[in-house]
């Protein structure tokens, strides 16, 4: 996959503070903006793509509401001086996969990072929401599908559900309550516009609604006009 190097957005910029430390007191690195007293604000939580790092989707958040509290995590395994990954993609031509152990650890990681950050913000888990892209959003499926109990729902920008989570997935009344975005633009040059096909047909048929959105001729990165759907869908799902 390749880094998300830019966002085409026309940003609004909000009234809340954004920290560009990188803060270390939570399982996993991450960015931070949040009110001086955030408590029940909704968590909006951002996992970035492979051989990118937290900054690349934080800017996002100045086109979302400026009360809430957002999170921009940085993934676990280096992949060079500034970049990072959660997972290696597994060796091999077919349908693109992670190596096992990875997934699996990443995954303990991020479950954890969550459910300490929901407590940290003083929020619920009814008002966390994991945005990825890329690997980010494959992360998302894999942690709010096995445990759709941690978030009120995902955003999977430019992702896919892997083979091994495809498998092992089965109609669950808990993942009733998850709301779902797909975004994916019809051009993708790195994972095909065929992946959030296929996960929202995996989706639908595990009794899930996901909101499912397709942007002619955008490729493997994020358009203004996604983020105004994420925003839309976002504060739908509060309701």
């Amino acid at each position: 996959m390749l880094k998300l190097f830019a966002l085409a957005l026309t940003l609004l910029v909000g009234t809340a503070h954004a920290d560009d430390t990188l803060h270390t007191d939570l399982p996993l690195s991450y960015l931070e903006q949040t009110q001086g007293d955030a408590r029940n604000q909704p968590l909006v939580i951002f996992l970035h793509g492979f051989g990118s790092n937290e900054q690349d989707l934080f800017g996002i958040k100045d086109a979302l509401p400026s009360t809430w509290t957002y999170l921009s995590v940085r993934a676990p395994m280096p992949v060079d001086s500034s970049g990072f990954r959660w997972f290696t993609k597994a060796p091999g031509d077919g349908e693109y996969d992670g190596v096992t152990a990875d997934l699996q650890s990443s995954a303990r990681l991020l479950k954890d990072f969550v459910g300490k950050a929901t407590a940290k913000y003083h929020t619920r888990r009814d008002r966390v929401f994991l945005v990825g892209f890329s690997q980010g959003a494959i992360m998302s499926y894999e942690v709010a599908l096995r445990d759709p109990q941690l978030v009120r729902g995902i955003a999977a920008l430019s992702g896919s559900v892997l083979p091994v989570l495809k498998a092992q997935l089965k109609p669950d009344a808990s993942l009733g309550k998850l709301a779902i975005f797909i975004g994916h633009g019809t051009l993708d040059q790195v994972l095909p516009y065929a992946s959030a096909t296929r996960a929202n047909e995996v989706l639908t048929g595990l009794g899930l609604k996901p909101e499912f959105h397709g942007y002619p001729g955008m490729n493997h990165t994020v358009s203004d006009a996604e983020v105004q759907d994420l925003k839309a869908w976002l504060e739908k799902s509060l309701k």
